[in-house]
């Protein structure tokens, strides 16, 4: 019995793990068209820059729409640096409440 509930467990995780993945990319190795194809066939994807005193590596995940944002959040525009443009178009997720409904 152990060993069944063992192996669907196993199973499940080894199924479900590949829906979990998120790819990541460097943003300014990359068009502004590119990162927007990106995000576009992926729905998610999650892009590195450099800080504005390029010290530190900086992350952050963006999306093609709403649905990928989860019940509480939404898809807001905002911009990345990419090789071709410093304010490329693309969204990422913020949080919606009551008291910001977006």
């Amino acid at each position: 019995m152990r060993s069944v509930a063992a192996a669907l467990i196993l199973v499940t995780i080894a199924t479900a793990g590949p829906a979990w993945a998120i790819s990541r990319y460097e943003s300014l190795s990359r068009s502004c068209a590119s990162v927007q194809q990106l995000i576009a066939g992926e729905r998610a994807v999650i892009l590195r820059y450099p800080s504005r005193d390029g010290r530190l590596t900086l992350y952050d995940r963006y999306v093609s729409d709403s649905e990928q944002c989860g019940v509480s959040g939404y898809a807001a525009r905002t911009s990345v640096l990419t090789r071709d443009n410093p304010q490329c178009p693309v969204y990422n997720c913020r949080s919606s409440s009551v008291f910001n409904p977006h």
